[in-house]
């Protein structure tokens, strides 16, 4: 298919579509976003890779959720003229990514209004393009600050700014929001993120493709299972591995366990921000024995390294299985009560009800994805809409509500955690014998491949390519805090300054994820 006939016509693509990669060029770029986003389809990631040190060129990939898989296009850029069309205009989520890869590749955005550097702090040398070929590490001089971001400016009477972060109080990772306010009324916020990058896609390049795994579960240490599954998927179709049905089964297990720890932890942390203590103290309570027979089952209270290439680090045994099965029903009946207590608590339903609403509309308009989106009315989730082994024989319950608001949020989160606590025990009962790990092999020659799977945020991406010799040459981890950061930014506006910690924590975005 040429690349014009795939920017016009989308349902000429073969189907069923796991994963499609392509190439077009300038015109079908931006064509084919357009085209995506007639057909309901979502961007998922964009980024830039160089291939020059293997007699390549730049390039600009992007991914496009549609209802049949998941499209991979690239656009080669030949010549002087390394830039790319704006896809801002068509997903306005896509600035930020755009800007995080003019900093690290070098690939500029024809027409884009907002070219302020994203990750580059002003403390990075002069041209200096991380992910480059040849591209050399310097550190700061010693003394130096950030240069000075240029924040948008609102005027008028009576209007001041808020200055928050980045170095916040606690051990929260540091952003900058930047609040204009009326009184408490909040009129704008703007976000300055990017402070804890820490080189993870230039490190991957410097890793044996075996190894990569324990780079990806330490993107973001809430979502350790989702990336280090996502890489291994990506690896083993890079491959055409395939890991043992048990195996997949079990990395099932383990990522519905994250998901429930995840979610215990953030109802109880909201219930905190809206003054009932005594939700912390019991999800953190539940939420803590979780974790320990996590521990327990898998090795590690996050089960960091028990998803691997071609299947997992260990196997669980007869005995754990009927403890996991019984602690869901433990957690599910104190989940119950602790629900009617947060639905039946006034003072607790006044600061959830209407706060941070995202109405569906700016939803689908922004990208929004993940809990927070289907707490929005965006009916999407990998585990229904493109189920592989084993949800595609679970029959996943889509969660979905339309409020849009703290309460449609914290309402996500208690339905999923019983959601979760089913699945768990359906795992646990069809779980099938056999192995739980294949020796991967490599075949010969370059590959790509990509995986996609539904974590307890939403949906994370890992894209891997690799070069004729095995190397990694790009592996690029892409997490939904992405595109919900800047849908954060609408979510306070109109509301007052001190909710904006609990609207804040009703999205629980990633800065780990998002500062690679």
């Amino acid at each position: 298919m040429t690349a014009s006939d795939l920017s016009l016509d989308l349902e000429r693509l073969p189907a069923p579509l796991p994963v499609w990669h392509g190439q077009v060029g300038q015109d079908g770029w931006i064509a084919t976003a357009r085209s995506v986003a007639d057909a309901g389809g979502r961007v998922v990631a964009l980024w830039g890779v160089d291939r020059r040190a293997i007699g390549g060129v730049l390039a600009a990939c992007v991914t496009y959720a549609m209802p049949r898989g998941l499209i991979w296009l690239e656009l080669r850029l030949d010549g002087a003229a390394l830039a790319v069309p704006d896809l801002s205009s068509v997903f306005p989520c896509a600035g930020r990514m755009q800007r995080a890869m003019t900093d690290l590749v070098g690939i500029n955005v024809q027409g884009c209004r907002d070219v302020r550097p994203w990750l580059d702090h002003g403390l990075w040398p002069p041209g200096a393009r991380p992910l480059q070929c040849g591209a050399q590490a310097a550190p700061a001089p010693a003394g130096r600050l950030p240069a000075d971001y240029p924040f948008v400016r609102v005027e008028g009477d009576g209007v001041h700014e808020i200055a928050v972060g980045p170095v916040h109080a606690g051990i929260i990772e540091p952003g900058h929001f930047r609040f204009s306010v009326v009184g408490e009324k909040v009129l704008r916020l703007e976000e300055h993120l990017g402070y804890t990058h820490k080189g993870i896609e230039r490190r991957f390049t410097e890793l044996a493709p075996l190894e990569g795994y324990r780079l990806a579960s330490r993107v973001s240490g809430d979502s350790t299972v989702a990336y280090a599954w996502a890489y291994c998927m990506a690896l083993e179709s890079a491959w055409d591995n395939t890991p043992p049905p048990r195996a997949n089964w079990l990395r099932a297990l383990m990522l519905e366990r994250e998901r429930v720890a995840n979610h215990l932890g953030d109802l109880g942390a909201l219930g905190n921000d809206a003054g009932l203590a005594f939700g912390l103290a019991q999800f953190s309570r539940l939420r803590e024995d979780w974790q320990r027979l996590s521990a327990e089952a898998f090795g590690h209270r996050l089960m960091m390294d028990a998803v691997v290439p071609g299947g997992v680090a260990r196997d669980v045994t007869p005995a754990m299985v009927d403890c996991l099965r019984q602690q869901c029903d433990v957690i599910e009946r104190e989940v119950h009560v602790l629900r009617a207590v947060y639905d039946e608590h006034a003072g607790l339903q006044d600061r959830f009800l209407g706060a941070g609403q995202v109405t569906p509309e700016l939803a689908a308009r922004l990208g929004l994805t993940g809990l927070a989106g289907r707490a929005s009315g965006h009916a999407a989730d990998l585990r229904c809409d493109h189920a592989w082994l084993p949800y595609d024989s679970l029959a996943v319950k889509l969660v979905t509500y339309r409020g849009g608001d703290v309460a449609a949020r914290v309402a996500v989160r208690f339905d999923e955690v019983l959601e979760s606590l089913r699945l768990i025990r359906a795992i646990c009962s069809a779980l099938p014998e056999g192995a739980t790990r294949i020796v991967p092999q490599a075949p010969a020659g370059a590959a790509i491949g990509a995986g996609w799977v539904e974590g307890w945020r939403g949906e994370v991406l890992v894209a891997l390519e690799l070069a004729d010799d095995s190397r990694i040459l790009r592996c690029h981890c892409h997490d939904p805090s992405w595109q919900n950061w800047p849908v954060l930014e609408h979510a306070i506006i109109g509301n007052i300054v001190p909710d904006f910690p609990l609207i804040n924590k009703s999205f629980n975005l990633s800065y780990s994820g998002h500062d690679l």
